[in-house]
């Protein structure tokens, strides 16, 4: 029997084909009517003439122009036309269609003059011909786009009816106690939505003990890799944002089996989990540490090379997710940039959290390979990304991956060092060189083309409330281990399922693509 996937790919090559073959007629179709104005203009020439400019005519639409207008569905292959823009937002395609089309025609028109030498044709039909070409190539995309929103509109799919009903039941928040989920958390009670929160309170539960109480928000304890628990907390939820994990390469480092259970075996887990409860919308968290070390602008159609196990989780994790997409079931991929700021449970395991404590404390910072890039995002940016993505229209988010952050927060380890500098002048910088090689630029086009999300937070202002946070004695000492994840579960020891049960599930959950090799 033909497996989903495969049929999948049968019809997204067929869908190729004919996305090649209409921009192929389109070509043709814009050569003849520039032959039509050339034929037109013989008018008024003698007769015998009019015969001998068909005749050229003819000729050069078949021996020249016909095997030269191959050049189109390379250019715009090699542009990725048919393999990249899919996920982008409508402005943007027809920008980049338009591009690729001007890029075609120029190139026809050079290899077009080293063909005959000469332009064969008077020049105001050629630019007839790359008129119509630039018009038509992004307008039947434009078109094409109208009738479909029209379409859609009048005759709803499953999935939109889904997305345009009311919340029956609340959003699950799986690891709601963390570092980012009790900023997410208060987002979400904030906006009045009813939220579920598992958690197994590794870290204790003082990042939400405040908001326990709330009349919206309901607590579970429980193990993301326990089956019990997660079946109990999926029941009757609505969306499902999914943010428990062994978090940080350290970390997983540390403690590499149950890291794997966690960052991947417990989605597996629960990726069936959900769909078998009818939960519509998923959101995964997953890394842009997953592009590994790059000298490239890294976006979502880039290739993933990550070179640690916990970048491994979260790329096999997408994968499982991604693949499990059907018309009522919506993966989401969120891949978050450097996280950096306070939060309810604070971290200093974070390169800017812990570079501005170590200056406002110590005066002296040091820094690892000073030129290798990272993209940078405040919690509160990150939460609120979350937010926007769960009441995102379905159809602009449903089977997607997003690069949660902002292009503007792209630094280098060196320029942090000198932005912190820059609010503690006295500060002295030391720069070292190790085996990290992790380097990458990272794009956040996709993500605010198709939601409209831009980070509000600059890096200033995580370094402005780490240092107030000082000020204010409500931290006092950065280096205990609650503020480091790798500190604090070296104290704890390993974090092993009590469960024999939930070892069982776990072993059963855990083949994976590469991680587990």
């Amino acid at each position: 029997m033909t497996s989903k996937p495969a049929l999948t790919s049968i019809t997204r090559g067929s869908e190729i084909v004919l996305r090649v073959f209409a921009d192929f007629l389109i070509v043709h179709a814009s050569a003849m009517a520039a032959l039509v104005f050339v034929a037109f203009r013989l008018e008024d020439t003698p007769t015998q003439t009019i015969v001998e400019g068909l005749a050229t005519l003819r000729a050069y639409y078949i021996g020249t122009f016909l095997p030269l207008s191959l050049i189109f569905p390379a250019v715009y292959t090699a542009l990725g036309m048919y393999t990249r823009l899919r996920t982008y937002s409508m402005g943007y395609k027809v920008r980049r269609a338009a591009q690729s089309a001007f890029t075609g025609c120029m190139l026809l028109l050079f290899l077009n003059f080293l063909t005959t030498r000469s332009s064969a044709l008077p020049r105001l039909s050629m630019l007839v011909f790359a008129g119509l070409v630039l018009i038509a190539t992004p307008g039947v995309r434009w078109l094409q786009h109208l009738l479909f929103a029209w379409d859609k509109e009048a005759t709803p799919s499953a999935a939109e009816k889904i997305a345009a009903e009311p919340a029956a039941g609340p959003i699950l928040v799986v690891g709601g106690a963390g570092y980012i989920g009790a900023v997410l958390v208060r987002k979400l009670l904030d906006r009045g939505a009813r939220v579920r929160l598992l958690d197994s309170l590794v870290y204790g539960d003082a990042a939400i003990s405040e908001i326990l109480p709330h009349p919206n928000l309901e607590f579970m304890n429980g193990d993301c890799r326990n089956i019990r628990d997660v079946v109990k907390a999926m029941t009757g939820a609505s969306s499902v944002v999914h943010l428990a994990a062994v978090v940080g390469d350290p970390a997983c480092e540390q403690d590499k089996q149950n890291a794997l259970e966690i960052n991947y075996s417990a989605t597996r887990m629960m990726v069936e989990i959900a769909k078998g409860h009818g939960i519509g919308r998923f959101i995964f968290a997953s890394s842009c540490s997953v592009y590994g070390a790059s000298e490239f602008l890294m976006d979502e159609r880039s290739k993933t090379e990550p070179i640690s196990l916990y970048g491994k989780t979260k790329i096999d994790s997408e994968k499982v997710l991604l693949d499990a997409r059907t018309d009522t079931f919506h993966p989401i991929v969120l891949r978050f940039a450097t996280v950096f700021g306070l939060a309810p449970r604070p971290r200093f395991d974070l390169v800017v959290n812990l570079l501005t404590a170590k200056a406002r404390q110590e005066g002296v910072i040091t820094i690892y390979n000073g030129e290798q890039w990272r993209p940078f995002i405040h919690v509160d940016d990150i939460a609120r990304g979350i937010v926007e993505t769960l009441y995102a229209p379905i159809q602009n988010v449903s089977g997607e991956i997003f690069n949660v952050g902002d292009d503007r927060l792209n630094y280098t380890l060196a320029q942090i060092a000198e932005k912190i500098r820059e609010h503690f002048p006295e500060t002295r910088i030391q720069e070292v060189e190790n085996s990290d090689r992790r380097n990458y630029r990272v794009s956040f086009a996709k993500i605010r083309n198709q939601i409209g999300f831009e980070c509000a937070r600059t890096l200033d202002d995580g370094i402005v409330e780490i240092a107030g946070a000082f000020d204010q004695h409500v931290i006092e000492d950065y280096q205990e281990a609650f503020y480091s994840n790798v500190k604090f579960l070296r104290l704890m020891g390993a974090l092993n399922s009590k469960d024999y049960t939930t070892s069982r599930v776990m072993a059963a959950f855990s083949d994976t693509p590469s991680a587990a090799s």
